[in-house]
């Protein structure tokens, strides 16, 4: 079942974001299943999205429970998009990598306005050390009952200043200080928000 879930995906990722056929790769981690991270773009404005495909495979439950049930449970693929996109040395994908398998390895639930703090840069000489999940603008993906629908995330990278401001006032004033110093958080040269 979970390899239709991530075919599924995939196709539903393509269709939606309508850029062709991505690039891929794929990351390993010790005891989890091998995630990919599909590359699209970049589009004619020069954005380019990439998308974790693997993180749906299996609902995402609390870690506090015994018994996970195989079927039911929230399910998400997180997707950041970026001005420009990354060089092959960036660490991007495994940052991306991190972010999916943290619902297997730690228990973490993905949700809109979750903060991610990885506490290293999201790629290499980045400022930013978390992200900031929130809705995208990708349908969900409805599966067959009783499994629950893909959710996708967009992965917001923040600073160390940025994170700080979610914990204290929340995401919501953080978004809203973006807009009032129109700072376009696709641009991954931009500085962080005056707070």
């Amino acid at each position: 079942m979970s390899d239709s879930v991530v075919s599924a995906v995939r196709a539903h990722l393509i269709e939606q974001i309508g850029d062709g056929e991505p690039s891929a790769a794929s990351v390993t981690f010790l005891g989890v299943e091998a995630l990919d991270i599909l590359r699209f773009g970049p589009d004619d404005h020069g954005m380019v999205r990439y998308a974790t495909l693997g993180c749906s495979r299996h609902p995402m439950g609390d870690p506090n429970e015994s018994v996970a049930d195989p079927m039911r449970g929230p399910r998400a693929e997180v997707v950041m998009s970026v001005l420009g996109g990354f060089g092959r040395q960036s660490k991007i994908e495994t940052t991306l990598a991190i972010l999916a398998a943290s619902p297997s390895v730690e228990g973490v639930v993905l949700v809109p306005d979750a903060l991610i703090d990885l506490g290293q840069p999201l790629w290499v000489g980045a400022p930013f050390t978390a992200v900031l999940l929130g809705e995208s603008d990708l349908d969900d993906l409805e599966l067959d009952e009783p499994m629950d629908p893909v959710r996708f995330l967009s992965a917001v990278p923040i600073t160390g200043t940025e994170a700080a401001w979610v914990r204290l006032r929340g995401a919501a004033a953080l978004r809203e200080a973006w807009v009032e110093a129109d700072i376009d958080v696709t641009d991954p040269r931009r500085g962080a928000a005056s707070l």
